[in-house]
């Protein structure tokens, strides 16, 4: 007896409440008013097993359900034989570019079940994505099919859903700037808590230090370098540090993210030259940075791996991050937590936290604590 084909797994998903129509009539009461309710054509009952209108999932056939950080649910089986593999370079609206291992590059759509499926993300692809996508006869052009297994996510969240900035990154260099705009040491730490949740290195960069007296800026990078962080001082005018940073990027996938208006663009440029990514001054009016890179754009590096340059980012809450969770995420305040009096302490207010004595004490710095405080409170303001 010959052995039975082996059946590709079926899924039930969700999918997007715009995808649907409404799940019942709601509109009995005028109609019977208006004497315009034929009662024979009334449905008498309605099924919710997965096949009525109550309901909005669909069978997708696809394998296990997904379990990572990306927000992705469900991964969809694919005809492999007719898809290329490639990696998403950058995301304008509703066209992805994507550059194929040899190097091709296609503009690429969307499938649209990858799209209806329901998520907690913004942006169903993102800049750094694998995806396996379907190529047109004779065009350029295509449809991302799959998109696979994300890790190194960085990632925020707006309006309660989580945006994708970039994926499947190794490093993350948190750009700032010195002066012009001031440096932004709450920003700092929370992307330091993205990148501690999200298994990235991250790599402190301070532009601009041509324009200032780099000793004011010891103290504070000095709380950083204890805590094990690297913090390099850089000046993309004068080429200080460029060259150590350079060394840093060589074969890595590496993201630099910060506030607009940092230099992030023309780190990019002098690392490596001839780039000419598009950089604009800070504004006089308010010593705010103008936005200049409007999508995350993946640079490939001729040293080796690649850098992905992104928007300029002015508040960023974190994603999928509890209250409880934030003290853990801090090297210096996680080693306390366990010594406070009460075991649900927010090391806020309680007497008798052993976070608060080390504050006092001078163990663990006097503003970090108030950026922790800051982000239990929920500010998110940095501007």
């Amino acid at each position: 007896m010959s052995p039975k084909p082996n059946k590709k797994k079926k899924l039930r998903a969700d999918l997007k409440k715009n995808r649907s129509g409404r799940s019942r009539q709601r509109d009995f009461t005028r109609r019977f008013q208006q004497d315009e309710l034929d009662e024979d054509e009334t449905v008498h009952g309605e099924r919710i097993s997965g096949k009525g209108e109550l309901t909005r999932k669909r069978t997708v056939v696809g394998t296990v359900a997904v379990e990572d950080d990306s927000g992705l649910s469900v991964q969809l089986d694919v005809d492999l034989d007719r898809c290329l593999e490639g990696r998403v370079l950058s995301v304008h609206g509703l066209a992805s570019h994507v550059e194929t291992d040899a190097g091709q590059l296609y503009r690429c759509a969307t499938r649209r079940l990858l799209k209806t499926l329901s998520t907690d993300q913004r942006n169903v692809v993102a800049a750094g994505d694998r995806v396996l996508f379907r190529p047109a006869s004779g065009s350029a052009e295509g449809i991302i099919e799959r998109v696979e297994t994300r890790h190194g996510v960085l990632s925020r969240t707006v309006r309660s859903r989580q945006q994708v900035i970039v994926s499947n990154v190794d490093q993350l260099l948190i750009v700032t700037s010195a002066v012009e705009p001031d440096i932004k040491p709450h920003l700092i730490d929370r992307m330091l808590i993205t990148a501690e949740k999200a298994a990235i290195r991250p790599v402190i960069c301070i532009n601009k230090v041509d324009l200032t007296n780099l000793a004011e800026f010891q103290p504070l990078a000095g709380v950083y370098g204890q805590l094990g962080y690297e913090v390099a001082f850089i000046s993309a005018t004068t080429g200080f540090g460029v060259e150590r940073l350079r060394r840093r990027v060589a074969g890595q996938a590496s993201v630099v993210a910060g506030q607009s208006g940092v230099g992030k663009s023309s780190l990019l440029n002098a690392i490596q030259p001839g780039l000419d990514l598009r950089v604009r001054t800070v504004s006089t009016d308010n010593d705010k940075g103008r936005h200049t890179t409007t999508a995350a754009v993946l640079v490939p590096l001729e040293i080796g791996g690649y850098v992905v340059d992104t928007p300029g980012i002015r508040t960023f809450q974190l994603w999928d991050v509890i209250r409880e969770e934030v003290a853990g995420y801090f090297r210096d305040i996680r080693p306390y937590v366990n010594s406070c009096h009460f075991p649900d302490c927010t090391h806020t207010h309680e007497l008798d936290c052993a976070v608060k004595h080390a504050v006092a004490d001078g163990h663990i710095d006097t503003r970090r604590y108030e950026s922790y405080c800051k982000l239990c409170s929920g500010d998110e303001t940095f501007v």
